[in-house]
């Protein structure tokens, strides 16, 4: 039967209330009162049953939902027909929760990079992520990451409905985050726990279970209009000739979103490299990017703050740059939302290379080198703003890093030390004490290939007066949140964080042990720890020492 499309769309509510996240204003009936601050979920198995009796499953059926970013429906394909009921799952299938995340394509709701719901160097997904703080016993904002998953744990919603496909074509949901919490089955973040990632037996995820089929609801019927997706943007001022870039990446690497209108070739490659090292782009011809980039640092800078052409300190610590293909926010705050429109921030700014464009473009004129090597990725080979954003940004897509010792270890070809496996596993493993796990808990915002999730945390450094994301946002519940670095190549990094407060992995690790300030916006997965730290052993502490030595790409410390 012929598919016609179909939106189905998501509200969030409790008790019946708009469901606001980073608002303290909810309220179990224990008395417990809480806020969210991340709710995302899986939905498949998408089926309508039909007056005779007949189910029919939709075409395209995975749904992935996140109230903060705003995603909230999806789409399929459904025949023509007269419908009493839909049902789907939250959660997967034991195939597809299984199947190799690394075959889903850019923004596919499978795509570990896009969901953030993938354990990675375990084995599934997240079916339902549930985070957000709560005031404990002693009224202290404490928090809680509710973490539901597993193949057991699917569960699935059976809903009556009066859909005529015919003449209608959106689905609206309602999902009661009030009733998840607490119907049939009331959840206590202060007796059940503040975590939970679903081991079997575990209470919460019993209770989630219980509790999930009653969440959802018809909320209404009607009709929409289902815009055509974009054609893809055309390749910008693309040479007569040109050659290909093989793009590499690690086996289990997420596959990233690169710039259809920007192919990677080497011709735009090679001038990128030229102008990322030439000093001619700063006012005073003394400084590249290179300086504050430096690529035997994993293109960092070991310096607090960098040096620009006023001789002044720059505000934030340079960031690496490495693996930029994943992100899609820029800068400690991300205030920037592509590549290519970060590259003239720094040349511009007055504290880095302080030049005007106009003065650039001249400059680079009376290069005949230059103009050859424009001439040679661009059509016409003029030099132009554009030009030298999309240049570097072809360059700065090429420095990938997936090449490190523990690469070679999940490959057969190297074998980690007992510390560095060690190290591994305590990175991997939740502090749980009600469960009997103690481990470090640095997988919630450094997990995955990449290890980092691209997102922006608060993770407990001392207030300053810098801000961090909200500067950018505006929203106070993005006070002292920063992006979240990869922690690979992390032993050619340092100093660390965003004002390079910790000099050493050690004094890092001491810091998320034991030294954290707790704050409005400290990331639930860190407010649920004790408030006297984590109390990691000497000895534990230096295997994550010894494993996070491991994640060094030979690559990026060998650069010349």
């Amino acid at each position: 039967m012929v598919g016609e499309p179909i939106r189905i769309a998501i509200n969030h509510t409790i008790h019946g209330n708009p469901l606001l996240l980073d608002s303290l204003r909810y309220e179990l009936s224990t008395g417990e009162r809480y806020s969210l601050t991340r709710l995302s979920y899986l939905i498949s198995g998408l089926s309508f049953e039909t007056e005779t009796g007949d189910w029919i499953e939709a075409e395209g059926d995975i749904g992935y939902i996140d109230l903060k970013k705003r995603l909230l429906n999806f789409e399929c394909e459904l025949p023509k027909n007269s419908y009493r009921a839909v049902r789907f799952d939250v959660g997967l299938d034991a195939t597809t929760n299984h199947g190799n995340p690394a075959t889903y394509p850019p923004k596919h709701p499978l795509n570990p990079d896009f969901n953030q719901l993938h354990w990675t160097w375990s084995d599934g997904y997240i079916f339902m992520a549930l985070e957000g703080r709560f005031y404990d016993e002693e009224q202290r904002l404490s928090g809680f990451v509710y973490h539901y998953a597993n193949d057991a744990n699917r569960v699935t919603v059976n809903l009556p409905i009066q859909l005529d496909h015919m003449h209608q074509s959106l689905v609206e949901l309602n999902l009661d985050v009030g009733q998840l919490l607490q119907f049939p089955s009331q959840i206590s973040f202060r007796k059940d726990g503040q975590s939970t990632h679903s081991h079997q037996g575990d209470v919460i995820s019993e209770k989630l279970k219980g509790n999930l089929p009653g969440v959802f609801r018809v909320a209404g019927i009607g009709q929409t209009t289902l815009l055509a997706k974009p054609a893809p943007p055309p390749p910008i001022d693309m040479p007569a000739e040109f050659t290909a870039y093989p793009f590499t990446i690690g086996s289990n690497f997420p596959r990233p979103d690169l710039p259809l209108d920007n192919p990677l070739i080497e011709e735009r490659i090679r001038l990128g490299e030229a102008l990322f090292f030439d000093p001619r782009l700063s006012k005073d011809r003394s400084i590249s990017c290179a300086s504050c980039h430096e690529p035997s640092q994993a293109f960092s800078d070991d310096q607090p703050q960098s040096i620009g052409v006023s001789g002044n300190p720059t505000r934030r610590h340079s960031m690496p740059l490495f693996n930029l293909a994943w992100k899609d926010a820029f800068f400690w705050d991300g205030r920037v939302q592509s590549l290519r429109e970060q590259i003239f921030h720094p040349i511009e700014h007055p504290d880095e290379m302080g030049f005007s464009d106009d003065e650039l473009l001249v400059r680079l004129q009376e290069d005949p080198t230059i103009l050859t090597l424009f001439a040679q990725a661009f059509s016409p080979g003029t030099i132009t703003r554009e030009h030298i954003s999309l240049a570097l940004e072809n360059y700065l897509l090429t420095l990938v890093s997936y090449d490190s010792k523990f690469d070679a270890a999940m490959l057969g070809k190297a074998v980690l030390t007992d510390s560095e496996k060690r190290g591994f596993e305590l990175f991997m493993t939740e502090y749980e004490p009600r469960s009997r796990r103690f481990g470090a808990d640095c997988f919630h915002c450094h997990g995955g290939a990449l290890f980092t999730d691209n997102q922006f945390h608060n993770n407990g450094l001392l207030p300053g007066t810098d801000t961090g994301r909200s500067e950018f946002t505006g929203l106070p519940s993005d006070d002292f949140k920063f992006s979240t670095p990869s922690l690979r190549n992390v032993t050619l990094t340092a100093p660390y964080m965003h004002d390079a407060s910790l000099d050493t992995l050690e004094a890092v690790i001491e810091h998320y042990d034991n030294s954290i300030h707790y704050s409005a916006t400290l990331d639930p997965n860190l407010l649920k720890h004790p408030r006297d730290g984590i109390q990691l052993s000497s000895e534990d502490k230096q295997a994550l020492v010894d494993f996070l030595m491991a994640l060094s790409d030979p690559k990026f410390s060998e650069i010349d």
